[in-house]
């Protein structure tokens, strides 16, 4: 297929999926209206502004003059530390090939389906980008932009606090988290520096695994005559107000360093997003916490927490979704549930 031709049915699809966006909005007549504060709006651009005023409203204001540093729980060689990442045309053309023609692009206009398109004329292109940013350690403006999309989760359809705010970005920049991310987690799987009580963005970690693994556990206590206690935790915008300075500290203590470590930086810093309705966008405003919702690199960056340090009672979590149980026999038990609920928060 010549390059023209890739373009213009690139471009055709593009203009399809923006109808049918339009269409599906049209069919949700109750998305959002009122904001945060109880104020009306119908405007689209006025809609978006709200939702971007509501969405920066929650991120995390961080004290960078002093946080605790945290616990060193790597405990290989300096040699063993991840620095750097090896790539090669390989790795970026099947990552590219992944993408999916399903999505829609970021600011850059740039499509996954133009991408696996011509994805042998671009590969060696993006291996040296990549390789330029890394050893670097900058990442261009372009990749740190994101268009936001509100995505409804419950509640009254018209209140902006009942939406997430999903990050569409660069394309590109999504074929380079996804060689990064794939480094991490070999890195932290092999070190075991993620806890068995983590699920979700993990292999062979899902969802059913989190609920076979508390069924068995509570099946064992109530055959043995116990009764169980559970306690269930929802944080509330856990992945936007992730500060990042604590972030970075912690990506140290868990063995990732030099080139890495500098990109991961550049790559939370100085992130600009706006709000996109119907064709309308809001102004563009600084991302000063969270990783993103949205990005290949965010849940694996969300993976790397303390939760559950000092804790007792068994923690079993899936994602930001948590819950610490035990088995009760008395008032001692009961007390050590509430000391660990009590650590938690």
């Amino acid at each position: 297929m010549l390059l023209h031709d890739v373009i213009m049915t690139s471009y055709c699809c593009q203009r399809y999926a923006e109808c049918l966006v339009t269409t599906l909005f049209q069919q949700h007549s109750a998305l959002a209206h009122r904001a945060a504060h109880g104020k009306t709006v119908s405007n689209n651009v006025d809609m978006a502004d709200e939702f971007n005023q509501f969405f920066t409203s929650v991120y995390t204001k961080e004290d960078i003059a002093y946080f605790p540093t945290p616990k060193g729980v790597f405990q290989g060689s300096v040699t063993d530390r991840l620095n750097d990442v090896l790539i090669d045309q390989y790795l970026i053309k099947r990552n590219l090939l992944k993408l999916r023609t399903d999505k829609a692009g970021g600011p850059d206009n740039l499509s996954p389906w133009f991408l696996r398109k011509v994805d042998d004329e671009i590969a060696t292109l993006i291996l040296l980008l990549m390789r330029e940013s890394l050893d670097e350690g900058t990442v261009p403006m372009d990749w740190k932009t994101a268009n936001i999309s509100p995505i409804y989760k419950k509640g009254d359809r018209s209140s902006v606090s009942n939406y997430r705010p999903i990050s569409l970005t660069s394309q590109i920049c999504k074929v380079i988290e996804a060689v990064l991310r794939n480094a991490l987690v070999a890195h932290l799987e092999h070190n075991q520096l993620i806890h068995d009580s983590q699920h979700g963005f993990r292999k062979g970690r899902s969802c059913l695994n989190n609920l076979l693994t508390f069924l068995d556990k509570v099946t064992e206590y109530m055959i043995t005559g116990n009764s169980v206690d559970v306690i269930y935790l929802d944080f509330a915008k856990a992945f936007d107000t992730v500060p990042h300075q604590r972030l970075l500290e912690k990506l140290k203590a868990h063995g990732i360093g030099g080139k890495l470590w500098n990109w991961i930086k550049s790559w939370l810093s100085w992130r600009l997003q706006r709000v996109c309705i119907k064709g309308k966008a809001s102004d563009w405003t600084k991302v000063v916490s969270g990783v993103l919702q949205g990005s290949v690199l965010g849940p694996v960056l969300f993976l790397i927490n303390d939760l559950e340090e000092g804790i007792e009672n068994w923690i079993l979590k899936f994602a930001d979704d948590t819950k610490i149980f035990s088995k009760t026999q008395n008032t001692e038990d009961c007390e050590r549930l509430q000391k660990d609920l009590n650590q938690l928060l």
